[in-house]
């Protein structure tokens, strides 16, 4: 394996000039979820110049590149995501993004440019592969849906045995990465609650019903259903991120939209909090003499990590960066991933790439307007990734 890893190393050295080009080419041309058409084909040129196979669909903008050696042979998977965010970007980089409001804050070109380099270093050295491998430059990960399952209903995971992708991660230094067996990031979903009461004047407060005042007790009700109901040795988050309501100062309000996200790492968790949040709404609303309408979307799974498959990720990153810098993140991240999604389906693990470097001021969180990935991490990245694809299944 040592020389075979020797090789593979030669040839991500012979493009990583090339790959950190392409990774700020996508940074100055980052497209949001659903609309990722510039990066599909810029991607499909490069992917088919270099002699891989490329499949397209006529539903969304992700791709399945593969390179097969025997097609009785089973695949190895690796995933990328495409999608930026609309935030505005405000750093001071020569390839800063081209279009106004949006910005790969969370460093998806990154990813994209190291399986695209991993695909080509590969195809480079297929003589040498044992299991046919499979890339999927995967839309919309951003959103509440996820592009997961579109990737999945068009046959990304057929006869896949195992599965691998990463995130870049601004809380490691470059040159370490993180792992996590079990639970690794959290289930997301959203839900939006309606509060329905009676306006009158606001000097007669009786002769109607405070639609804001039932609001601010639902409020607090579903603020202590994780302190309260829920077992404090699974992690639960209920968080409300909008609240809207009232015409003016003095008209008692007949209407509120609250919208939120529920974070769980635990299914059945995951499953009982609807119930327990409808149950304090609708108690508060009859003792108040309200109505509601509560509507809850249940949207990608926790992230969990096959143990065996994040043993191959330690074995594979220790080759390249040192048992030493190999660290385990022990405890879960309450954040989504809808790479959750294919590992319901196959094994497989998901692993933090570190990419801080504070000369270059690449450590500030993701989905900040002045978040930036070293281009250090690039290669580390594809050798993991690529050893990884080398592995005999």
């Amino acid at each position: 394996m040592k020389a075979l890893s020797s090789i593979l190393f030669h040839a991500i050295h012979g493009i990583e000039k090339r790959i950190i080009t392409i990774r700020q080419d996508l940074h100055a041309h980052p497209e949001l979820s659903g609309g990722e058409e510039r990066t599909k084909y810029f991607l499909k040129g490069i992917l088919e110049a270099e002699g891989i196979e490329v499949h397209e669909s006529d539903h969304h903008f992700g791709l399945i590149a593969q390179i097969i050696i025997d097609p009785d042979k089973p695949f190895i998977a690796l995933r990328a995501d495409m999608d930026a965010l609309p935030i505005t970007e405000l750093n001071s980089l020569p390839y800063i993004s081209r279009n106004e409001g949006i910005m790969h804050a969370c460093g998806h070109d990154a990813h994209t440019a190291i399986v695209l380099g991993t695909a080509i270093a590969l195809n480079q050295i297929k003589n040498h592969l044992k299991n046919n491998i499979r890339f999927i430059f995967q839309p919309s990960e951003e959103i509440l849906e996820g592009g997961s399952s579109q990737m999945i209903e068009e046959g990304a995971l057929e006869n896949v045995k195992a599965i691998f992708g990463l995130h870049a991660y601004p809380y490691l230094p470059t040159g370490q990465i993180g792992y996590k067996k079990g639970v690794m990031l959290a289930s997301t979903d959203m839900f939006e609650i309606e509060i329905f009461g009676r306006s009158s004047h606001a000097a007669r407060p009786h002769e109607g019903v405070d639609a804001i005042l039932v609001t601010a007790m639902a409020v607090n009700s579903l603020n202590h259903i994780v302190s309260r109901q829920i077992d404090p040795l699974h992690p639960a988050v209920i968080s409300l991120g909008t609240i809207e309501g009232g015409r003016a100062a003095n008209v008692i309000c007949d209407h509120v939209k609250l919208q939120g996200t529920v974070r769980t790492v635990n299914h059945d968790v995951r499953r009982r909090i609807p119930e327990m949040m409808e149950v304090s709404i609708a108690g508060i609303c009859k003792s108040m003499h309200a109505d509601y309408q509560f509507h809850y979307n249940f949207g990608i799974p926790e992230l969990l990590n096959d143990d065996a498959m994040v043993e191959q990720v330690i074995e594979a990153s220790s080759t390249v960066i040192g048992k030493e810098n190999c660290i385990d993140l022990i405890d879960p991240v309450m954040g989504g991933e809808d790479f959750g999604r294919y590992l319901e389906t196959v094994p497989g693990a998901f692993f933090r790439l570190g990419t801080c470097n504070k000369a270059k001021e690449t450590c500030i969180a993701q989905h900040n307007s002045r978040f930036n990935v070293d281009d250090d991490a690039l290669s580390i990245g594809m050798k993991i990734l690529g050893l990884l694809a080398l592995k005999e299944i």
